[in-house]
């Protein structure tokens, strides 16, 4: 196991450089060619979101909302308890490895439609208004479900740092607090939270280094193989391997490296967007996934009772935190990870906030004239940045849902990932997708492959996790076992019933602008229309 997870680190260094470089020298020769542009009218829409965010506050938004010091610890618990050690030394790089193609993958529609539906519009653009409005609200449901699980997160770790043995009342209200927190900020307009953005992403990486240096401080306990050590697992028993265990346990590092399409959902905000933009949701990934095996691997060293860890639960940081430091720079640094919880909430908020806008604008919502209204005085999407802090808050309401929650985001946010980018390939395939429709940030040639691993981890994912035993006691006498799946298929019947019943005759999608040409191209239509000329 040891040599597998060297090999995946190294494969995983070797394909972050590969796709830099290749972006890098791409960009390069579009800046000498002077082909880059950002015109949103272009698109078919007129600016009414304040263009204020430079390069790094773009990246900042995605990075925090990864947050290494919220999904990799608020599930260090859980994905101890399914593989113990190997989890985050094997675990951690594969996702990484995976998810560095994803990324890479929307970089690239990041560069070449830079707009606030995004995804959403991505596909749109090439598959239709059909494919738009489920890629529309496969995306809302992974981005409002993150909302709530990233906060809740963040309401656990503070209700328990202020209150001795905190009551669900107390955690609510909390949760609360938090979430009101974020939409405050959002509401007040895109500067402060760019610039608290810029401010997290720097606490975020100076919060990693003090902890990384504390942990190497009070010294590690384990033998680095300990990372690689696949004989501790509560999960397992005689229906459930410990090869599945493990996998399941993937979640946690799959659900900390979400989000960072936030880079291209603000992307209307950001100045030289085409280039700005994919580069924010490409580093944002590559950076998160070095700094976050190196937080995890001293963590897991500093183990010394592994029981007490996974009968910790949510909590089994805590439990880490106090083996290894104990007294009062422990509680130091747990309130150094609950701040660090607190900014990704914000961006997360911010990301989710910008979807259901574009959407709504769109008329992909009910009442989408209400979700669609922008502040004319702090130029936000006030009322959609209240829903989503609504919604979150709902959803935190039920006990032993945290589990399902992250799960639904992943599941959410990857089907999203994954639609434009097949529709991308069908119309690489068919020859609808031309090299003038690239942006700046292209990968050339190795495109397509890098694009079909993707879809294949995509698809591995969503199977895996819908498959995967969560138990959810909603009575004293009635258990919901695997809750995930269950739920998940609840909402794509709703999907399915919302679509026929409203969007199959009413929804258009969104205005294609310049876009409409390659909408045309692959379905067979010509000519010019009204919608395709810039408004």
């Amino acid at each position: 196991m040891m040599f597998l997870g060297i090999l995946l680190i190294a494969l995983a260094i070797l394909v972050m450089i590969g796709i830099f470089t290749k972006a890098r020298n791409s960009v390069r020769i579009a800046r000498q060619n002077g082909t880059i542009s950002g015109d949103l009218s272009a698109f078919g829409y007129k600016q009414e979101l304040l263009r204020d965010m430079g390069g790094f506050s773009n990246f900042a938004v995605s990075f925090s909302i990864i947050s290494i010091l919220t999904g990799a610890i608020t599930l260090y618990g859980f994905g101890f308890n399914q593989g113990g050690g190997a989890v985050m030394g094997v675990g951690w790089p594969l996702v990484t490895l995976f998810v560095l193609f994803v990324s890479a993958a929307m970089a690239e529609l990041t560069s070449a439609i830079p707009t606030s539906g995004a995804i959403y519009h991505w596909a749109s653009i090439l598959g239709g208004p059909r494919w738009g409005w489920f890629t529309g609200w496969f995306n809302m449901i992974g981005q409002v479900t993150i909302v709530a699980g990233i906060d809740y997160g963040c309401a656990g770790f503070a209700s328990s740092l202020l209150f001795d043995q905190p009551t669900k009342t107390q955690m609510l209200i909390v949760y609360a607090v938090i979430l009101a927190s974020h939409a405050i900020i959002n509401h007040m307009g895109i500067r402060l939270v760019s610039k608290l953005n810029s401010v997290s992403a720097i606490y975020h990486l100076i919060g990693v280094a003090v902890i990384i240096g504390a942990l190497i401080y009070f010294g590690p306990s384990k033998n680095v193989s300990y990372l690689f050590d696949t004989s501790f697992s509560t999960a397992t028993n005689n229906a459930t391997p410990y090869w599945f265990a493990f996998l399941v346990g993937l979640l946690q590092a799959q659900w900390t490296i979400t989000g960072y399409d936030a880079s291209a959902h603000t992307s209307e905000e950001t100045t030289d967007p085409k280039v700005r933009a994919p580069w924010g949701v490409f580093l944002s990934v590559a950076i998160s996934g070095i700094f976050g095996f190196i937080l995890l691997a001293l963590v897991t060293l500093s183990i010394k009772d592994p029981s007490a860890v996974a009968a910790g639960g949510t909590n089994a940081f805590f439990v880490v935190i106090e083996q290894s430091m104990g007294g009062t720079f422990g509680q130091i640094v747990l309130w150094l990870v609950t701040i660090a919880m607190w900014f990704c909430g914000m961006s997360s908020l911010t990301s989710s906030s910008r979807m259901i806008f574009a959407f709504s604008r769109d008329k992909g919502l009910p009442l989408s004239k209400l979700w669609g209204k922008v502040s004319a005085k702090f130029r936000t999407p006030a009322y959609a940045i209240w829903l989503v802090a609504s919604i979150a808050f709902l959803s935190g309401i039920f006990d032993n849902v945290y589990a399902v929650i992250t799960s639904l985001s992943v599941i959410g946010l990857y089907s999203s990932y994954a639609i434009p980018i097949i529709l991308k390939l069908r119309a690489i395939h068919k020859g609808v997708w031309l090299e003038s429709d690239n942006g700046p940030w292209s990968l050339g040639k190795w495109s397509v492959f890098v694009n079909v691993i993707a879809c294949a981890w995509v698809a591995f994912l969503i199977v895996l996790f819908v498959a995967a035993p969560s138990d959810v006691p909603l009575t004293s006498s009635y258990v919901l076992h695997h809750a995930t799946g269950k739920v998940f298929g609840v909402v794509l019947v709703g999907l399915l019933v919302l679509f026929a019943a409203h969007a199959y005759k009413n929804f258009k999608g969104p205005q294609l602008g310049v876009y409409k040409a390659v909408s045309d191209r692959l379905t067979g239509k010509s000519g010019e229309t009204e919608e395709s000329k810039v408004i």
